[in-house]
């Protein structure tokens, strides 16, 4: 219950507050249509703008107490002179003055184009309208862009704001190479240059050879200008201007790209291309001595990354000797993670500590007959096989194999794979099919190893294989029987691989 007051109560409220908002805004709306009224209607007016200038002259009728509450340049003006009616200001126009006096009545100011924005900056300032004068410098800022930065520019120059001047700067040099022989960029003041050049010394630029061009033909047209007519005359002024500018730079402000280019302009300072030279040479050297010591702590790390491996391979094998016997000698089980997944699924600590190499193709002959001489009869088997393209796989049974018996039934046999290069397979063990038990294994004496109906075999100079995984055997998740990636997962290829070597471990 008490939950409920508290939701109607809140509700209540917050229907309060908003009718509140309303009435407010109500207020303001009436006050800024009051004001509007006051502005173009002829009531209580005490007080005459003129602007005489001679195209269009005209008078604006206002109010003295308006003007002083919100204008600090007419509180001043009036406090000294208050006896006057009246006040000349010959430097605006009447649409400009309107504006004004909207903003300076009832808070509303127009932006009809951008062509009156930085005379409308002028009057706030003037009437030190400092708000007014935030507004109208912001929406200078948002307007300004590539096709119009020059011409704010220049109207910039009797403002002065920096912001304006700083944004114009941003884009000359974002652009500068599509400008570079644009008349504009050539109407530019020495005073300017020098604040450009300061500019891009804050950031932190580098000056590229195209800059140093138009300074080169800058100064050209200047003295062209100036009518120089003697050779020495313009020689000596463009040298002058030359070293009052490079004054300014900074070495590393310059790429050691450009130095040779550089060279080429014979009124360059002579103290500034020694200073560029010297620092040309020291960073040859130092970019030297960077690769040099980069190639040092490479071959550092590759030698001693080489050196972790062998390391580790020597745990490896002391681990594998001492731990596993059985696989002293392997050609195949190199790898320790690979003879503990091996240990993990067969799961017989009594078979895997006893097991031998019964037989090795690359010991005993790569043939089939000699394979089951060694191996028939023996019970669990393990045969792991290692082609020529680096897979490893194989097949462990419980039965074992028997001369041409054919096949065998056992549903504790499984294949598994190893090392698998494609993609990012790991070590998987893959049981007998529910159904297929009875071709688990088959034992042909014209035939090396044979797991499942064809599911991996090894021919009878046990070289050439091939694999029809899927048929007895699980297939990993997603895979399909029969797919070029299910004959390919265990050696991959359906029948092109070739064995390296063939182990087989039994007791």
């Amino acid at each position: 219950m008490d939950n409920n007051n508290n939701q109607i109560e809140n509700a209540n409220q917050n229907e309060n507050e908003n009718e509140m908002k309303n009435l407010q805004k109500k207020v303001t709306k009436n006050l800024i249509k009051d004001y509007s009224n006051l502005l173009n209607g002829n009531s209580f007016k005490d007080f005459s703008i003129f602007v005489e200038n001679k195209s269009n002259p005209f008078e604006i009728k206002v109010h003295k107490s308006i003007l002083s509450s919100r204008s600090p340049f007419f509180n001043e003006f009036l406090k000294e002179k208050n006896h006057l009616n009246k006040i000349s200001l010959n430097e605006f126009n009447k649409k400009e003055m309107e504006s004004i006096l909207s903003y300076i009545y009832y808070g509303n100011i127009s932006f009809e184009n951008q062509e009156n924005l930085i005379q409308l900056l002028e009057i706030s300032i003037y009437f030190k309208l400092n708000l007014l004068k935030e507004i109208i410098q912001k929406k200078i800022l948002n307007s300004i862009n590539y096709s119009n930065f020059f011409q704010f520019f220049f109207q910039n120059r009797n403002l002065n704001s920096n912001e304006i001047e700083i944004k114009c700067f941003e884009l000359i040099n974002q652009n500068f190479s599509q400008i570079q022989n644009n008349e504009n960029l050539f109407n530019l003041t020495k005073e300017e240059i020098i604040k450009f050049i300061q500019f891009k010394q804050e950031k932190k630029e580098i000056f590229q050879f195209d800059f140093f061009q138009f300074l080169n033909n800058w100064i050209k047209k200047r003295n062209e200008r100036l009518k120089l007519r003697k050779y020495e005359h313009k020689m000596n002024a463009k040298k002058r201007l030359f070293h009052s500018f490079f004054s300014l730079f900074d070495k590393d402000s310059i790429s050691k790209q450009d130095f040779d280019k550089l060279k080429h302009f014979e009124i360059f300072p002579k103290s500034f291309l020694v200073d560029i030279q010297n620092k040309v040479i020291q960073d040859n050297q130092k970019e030297i001595e960077e690769k040099w010591k980069k190639e040092i702590e490479e071959k550092w790390k590759k030698e001693n990354q080489d050196l972790k491996t062998e390391i580790e391979k020597m745990k490896e094998e002391i681990e594998l000797k001492k731990n596993f016997p059985q696989f002293s000698d392997s050609e195949i089980m190199k790898d320790i993670e690979y003879v503990k997944k091996l240990k993990e699924w067969i799961n017989d600590n009594d078979f895997f500590s006893k097991m031998k190499k019964g037989f090795s193709a690359k010991r005993d002959g790569f043939n089939s007959q000699n394979w089951h001489k060694a191996v028939d009869g023996k019970g669990k088997t393990l045969v792991i096989i290692k082609t020529k393209q680096n897979f490893i796989f194989g097949g462990f049974t419980q039965v074992g194999f028997n001369g041409d018996k054919g096949y065998i039934n056992d549903s504790s046999a499984f294949i598994f794979s190893l090392r698998n290069d494609k993609g990012d397979r790991i070590p998987a063990k893959f049981t007998i099919k529910q159904g297929e038990e009875q071709y688990a294994i088959c034992s042909v004496l014209n035939y090396g190893p044979l797991f499942g109906a064809n599911d991996f075999q090894l021919k009878s100079n046990l070289q050439p294989g091939w694999s029809n995984f899927g048929y007895s055997y699980n297939l990993p998740n997603g895979i399909t029987h029969g797919t070029y990636e299910a004959q390919s997962y265990l050696a991959g290829s359906y029948n092109s691989w070739v064995v390296d070597e063939v182990e087989t471990y039994f007791i």
